[in-house]
């Protein structure tokens, strides 16, 4: 029996009264877990809602090596969102936030720094005025592909002011195939690549339209140089929600 935080990902109905839930744990990764009995008429509500997906948990849970399905003997929350279940934005970042996570986190391998990043993006996320958290999309989807080891190659220079899909990075000729991305364009994502702090990142302005080619462009990256990137459904609730 080990303690150990997570990050909920996924929650399935199971049964009448169970889920199946995905976690992202601070000392395995990736783990699913039976949850027995907690959407029963006894059970509270609060229970299953501690299992919605972005929740951040204290867990005590025994560990099996090798087993497709562990047990969770308990949780609660880690940390109390003042905002993000009710903030109609915040919710909608949240969601993009753990669906990214869905497609690039490979299952059962710990991942303890990138867990920490996560953790704390929440959290910031949560605490972060509404009008602030726009470049929050971007900054995570950037931030997680880097420590999974995929990441652009070269940077913005003067040299080398290209952005080419193909080839995976910033190149000196031109891309001879779409997409094709503006001078300001290239500027503004190698900004942001080097962006360190939330509170630069607060501070970063660019328009709906110009973080949303830039966020669907690094998704584009990603589905071409990864094995896993499919399509992220929540992409265009963010789309609407972040005008």
């Amino acid at each position: 029996m080990q303690n150990t935080q997570g990050i909920v990902l996924r929650s399935v109905k199971y049964g009448d009264t169970s889920l199946i839930t995905t976690i992202f744990t601070s000392l395995y990764g990736v783990q699913a877990y039976m949850v027995q009995g907690v959407r029963s008429v006894k059970a509270s509500r609060n229970r299953s809602g501690l299992l919605q997906p972005g929740m951040l948990l204290d867990m005590v849970i025994y560990y099996q090596p090798m087993k497709h399905m562990q047990r969770m003997r308990e949780y609660q929350p880690a940390v109390i969102y003042q905002s993000i279940l009710q903030d109609v934005v915040k919710n909608s970042v949240s969601l993009f936030s753990v669906e990214v996570l869905l497609r690039l986190l490979p299952e059962a391998a710990p991942l303890p720094d990138l867990f920490d990043f996560v953790y704390e993006y929440f959290t910031i996320l949560d605490a972060t005025p509404t009008k602030q958290v726009g470049n929050f999309p971007l900054f995570f989807i950037i931030n997680c592909s880097r420590q999974l080891g995929f990441e652009l190659k070269g940077n913005y220079a003067e040299d080398t002011p290209h952005l080419n899909l193909q080839e995976g990075g910033y190149t000196h000729n031109s891309p001879a195939l779409a997409p094709f991305m503006s001078d300001a364009d290239c500027r503004m994502l190698s900004q942001l690549i080097a962006t360190n702090s939330y509170e630069t990142l607060e501070h970063t302005e660019m328009s709906a339209a110009m973080r949303m080619r830039l966020t669907e462009w690094y998704i584009a990256f990603l589905q071409r140089h990864t094995q896993h990137m499919s399509n992220i459904r929540s992409l265009q609730v963010l789309q609407a929600i972040l005008h």
